[in-house]
């Protein structure tokens, strides 16, 4: 099996909800690595603001971030840039995903192209 796992919920939001999204979406990484399948986490818009939240060792989040940290692809270039996270994405050792080169943009992540390669994509 592949999957792609798009963290899109907004820190920001300081709700039960946003955190519950991004633990749930760590959490079904975690299942399909432990089981050997394919997969990979992308953070696009408010998301991207996760990446220094969960990079950092005192976040509760941070122990399960580290067990699937091989399989996050990065964030998305431009939402990073929009959503000021860019600076703290890449001080984190994040890749910039650019690969659809939308117009007006800096790149963003190719969803169509994980689809395309087999990849099921779920939206946290």
């Amino acid at each position: 099996m592949k999957a792609a796992i798009v963290v899109m919920s907004d820190p920001q939001a300081n709700s039960d909800e946003a955190l519950g999204r991004v633990f749930n979406a760590l959490g079904v990484a975690y299942d399909f690595k432990q089981n050997g399948d394919d997969v990979t986490v992308i953070f696009l818009g408010a998301g991207t603001r996760w990446a220094a939240q969960v990079t950092n060792a005192d976040h509760p989040l941070h122990q399960l971030y580290k067990t699937v940290e091989d399989k996050v692809a990065g964030v998305s270039a431009t939402c990073s840039d929009f959503f000021g996270a860019a600076g703290e994405a890449q001080q984190a050792g994040f890749a910039m995903l650019k690969d659809n080169d939308a117009p007006g943009t800096a790149g963003l992540p190719s969803l169509r192209a994980l689809a395309a390669d087999g990849y099921q994509v779920m939206i946290f």
